[in-house]
C-alpha cells in the first residue's frame, strides 16, 4: 500500500529511492512534497540561501518521462551546500561578492548525484565561503537548530545539516575542512560521512595534493549516508588524490575510544555524554579501549597548514575587495601573512608524523570513537564561543580540535547522533584510510543496537 503524499518527506532516501525506482512514486511527486516541506519549514529555520523549485520540478518531469531509472538516485531530491557550484542555479558561497553568481557548469559531485538521477532542490546555507561555526553571512542566516531555534546550527554546512534534520530533503550534500559535517551533524541530530580524501574527487582544486577538505554527506542514518556517498565516490585521474576501490574485509571491528585526542579543547558537558555514548558503544559494539594518542602538536600544525592554504586562496581577494569581506573572513586570510616555506614544511612534516602515529594505533584498533565538537550548541545571538568551562577561547579553532585533529590525518568519519540528554550530541567514528563501508556496516549495527538514531524535533 503506497504511503500518504504527506509523509514523503518523513521518508529515509532508501526507501523513497525504493518507491521511485518502481515507480510506486514519481519524481515530481517527491519534489513538490519536499517543496511543499520547504515552504513549511523554512521561514523558522533558515536553511537555504536558494531554492530552485522551477528547476527542480522541469528536471522530475524529465526523469519521469524516463523509460527506466536512471541511477540509484532517480527523483530523489537533494540539497547542495552552497559552497559548491550547480550549473544554472545561483551559487554564492555565502557571501554577498557573489549574491547573483550563476555558474555556468556543476562541480563534478554535483555532475555524479545528477548522472546518477539525483534532483538539486536547492542551495544550503554556509557562512561566507565555509569560514564559521555559525551559519550566517551577509545575505541570510542564520540558520537554526532543529531541536531550539535559538540555538546555532553549527557550520559551515549548517543548511545541509538542517534541511535532512525537519525534512526538507532526504539527502544532502556538504563540505569539511575542520568540522564542517561533522560538527552541524553532532549539533542538528543526524548522521554524517567524511571520507577518506579523494574517495570524492575534486579535480578543479588548484592544490591537487592538498587533502585537507573534502566533499561529504549529510542524512538522517548510516544507509541514506551511504546512499549519496556511492553516487558521489569514484577515481578522476584529474584529482591526484583520487581513490580506487575500499579497503573493508568484512570482520568485526576492534573499538577504541578518545574523549580529547590528548590535545583538544572539551567541556565537561561534553565529556559526560561522551562518556554515556561509550558506555552504549560497548554494550552494542563490544569492548571498547581508551586510547591515548599523541597529538600534542596537532593543532599547531593545523592552524599553520590551514592559514597558509587560506592566504594563498584568499588572499587576492583580500586585497581586493578588502571592507566588502566580513570580519572573520580577514581574521582567516591574515592569520597566513608571514608563514614561510620553513615552517610550512615543518608543518608538513608533523602531520606526516602524526599520521604515522594513528597508523600504529590503528595496528590494535579499527575503529576510533571521539566526540564531534568540543562544545555542544549555543545561541546563534551570542555570537561565538568565548570560554569552555570557564577557559577564553580564541579562535573556532579551540573547540573544534576533535575534528581538526582527523582533517590531519585524513581518516574517514561517520558521526552518528547518540541522543540521551536535552541537546543534540554526536560521536565520530573513525577508522583507516579508505574503510568507509566498515564505519558504514557498524554504523548500521549501532543505529539497531544501541539506538544512535535521528528523532524528529518537529513534525
Amino acid at each position: 500500500m503506497s504511503i500518504r503524499t504527506d509523509a514523503i518527506w518523513q521518508e529515509s532516501a532508501t526507501a523513497l529511492a525504493e518507491r521511485l525506482a518502481r515507480r510506486d512514486l514519481s519524481a515530481r511527486e517527491a519534489v513538490e512534497a519536499h517543496l511543499s516541506r520547504i515552504g513549511a519549514m523554512e521561514p523558522a529555520f533558515s536553511a537555504f540561501l536558494t531554492i530552485a523549485a522551477e528547476a527542480a520540478l522541469a528536471r522530475a518531469d524529465l526523469l519521469d518521462a524516463e523509460a527506466s531509472p536512471v541511477g540509484p538516485l532517480h527523483g530523489l531530491p537533494i540539497a547542495v551546500k552552497d559552497l559548491t557550484d550547480t550549473a544554472g542555479i545561483r551559487t554564492t558561497y555565502g557571501s554577498a561578492l557573489y549574491a547573483d553568481h550563476v555558474p555556468v557548469s556543476s562541480d563534478i559531485a554535483v555532475a555524479r548525484i545528477e548522472a546518477a538521477g539525483g534532483i538539486v532542490i536547492g542551495k544550503t546555507n554556509t557562512p561566507e565561503f565555509g569560514f564559521g561555526a555559525i551559519c550566517r553571512n551577509r545575505l541570510y542566516g542564520p540558520t537554526c537548530n532543529p531541536v531550539d531555534p535559538e540555538l546555532t546550527s553549527g557550520g559551515s554546512s549548517g543548511g545541509s545539516a538542517v534541511a535532512v534534520a525537519v525534512g526538507m530533503a532526504p539527502l544532502a550534500h556538504g563540505t569539511d575542512f575542520g568540522g564542517s559535517v561533522r560538527v552541524p551533524a553532532s549539533f542538528c541530530g543526524v548522521a554524517s560521512i567524511r571520507p577518506t580524501p579523494g574517495l570524492i574527487p575534486a579535480p578543479g582544486r588548484a592544490l591537487g595534493w592538498d587533502t585537507l577538505a573534502t566533499h561529504g554527506v549529510l542524512a538522517r542514518d548510516t544507509a541514506d549516508c551511504a546512499l549519496l556517498l556511492s553516487a558521489m565516490a569514484g577515481s578522476d585521474l584529474r584529482d591526484p588524490t583520487s581513490l580506487f576501490g575500499d579497503r573493508d574485509d568484512g570482520s568485526d571491528s576492534r573499538l577504541g575510544a578518545t574523549a580529547d585526542f590528548g590535545a583538544a579543547s572539551v567541556s565537561q558537558a561534553v565529556r559526560d555524554r561522551f562518556a554515556e555514548a561509550v558506555d552504549r558503544l560497548q554494550r552494542a559494539g563490544g569492548p571498547v579501549a581508551r586510547c591515548y594518542p599523541d597529538c600534542g602538536d596537532a593543532m599547531a600544525t593545523f592552524r599553520t597548514l590551514r592559514a597558509a592554504q587560506t592566504r594563498h586562496a584568499f588572499g587576492p581577494m583580500l586585497a581586493k575587495h578588502g571592507e566588502a569581506l566580513t570580519d572573520t573572513i580577514r581574521w582567516n586570510i591574515e592569520a597566513g601573512a608571514g608563514i614561510g616555506a620553513d615552517a610550512y614544511l615543518q608543518a608538513q612534516a608533523a602531520r606526516t608524523a602524526l599520521y604515522r602515529r594513528f597508523v600504529a594505533l590503528f595496528e590494535e584498533i579499527d575503529v576510533l570513537a571521539a566526540p564531534a565538537c568540543g562544545v555542544l550548541p549555543w545561541p546563534n545571538a551570542h555570537g561565538e564561543v568565548t570560554t569552555i568551562d570557564g577557559e577564553p577561547v580564541e579562535t573556532i579553532l579551540d573547540y573544534l580540535g576533535v575534528t581538526a585533529i582527523v582533517t590531519l590525518i585524513g581518516f574517514p568519519v561517520l558521526t552518528l547522533p547518540v541522543g540521551g540528554g536535552a541537546l543534540p550530541f554526536g560521536i565520530q567514528l573513525i577508522a583507516r584510510p579508505g574503510e568507509e563501508w566498515r564505519l558504514i556496516r557498524l554504523g548500521r549495527k549501532l543505529e539497531r543496537e544501541a539506538g544512535f538514531v535521528h528523532h524528529w524535533a518537529c513534525r
